[in-house]
């Protein structure tokens, strides 16, 4: 079961959800940005989510499945979260689940 942060939790004063800590990217940039033609973009922004958000917040924007296709271009922007990451969806795929 999730337990992702309520949205009047997720983003500060001026529109910034709290794991763009560093950037002064709104949230709805960054919603946008997650539909970005380019590919690379994508996968930027869906591996700085994964490595700054709550595990749990990471799905409210992302489906196990698109991240399974950004996989190959966003694990190298993981950081020490990649292990993380490696060993969850390797757990699931373990335990019979697909990647939806």
């Amino acid at each position: 079961m999730l337990n992702p942060t309520p949205p009047e939790h997720l983003v500060n004063a001026e529109g910034q959800p709290y794991f763009l800590w560093d950037s002064e990217m709104t949230l709805e940039q960054f919603r946008s940005g997650l539909q970005h033609p380019d590919p690379e973009v994508r996968a930027y922004l869906a591996g700085k989510l994964m490595r700054q958000a709550k595990p749990d917040d990471v799905f409210t924007f992302l489906s196990a499945r698109e991240i399974r296709q950004l996989w190959p271009r966003l694990e190298r922007y993981l950081g020490k979260t990649r292990d993380f990451w490696t060993w969850l969806f390797e757990t699931w795929e373990s335990q019979g689940h697909v990647w939806r």
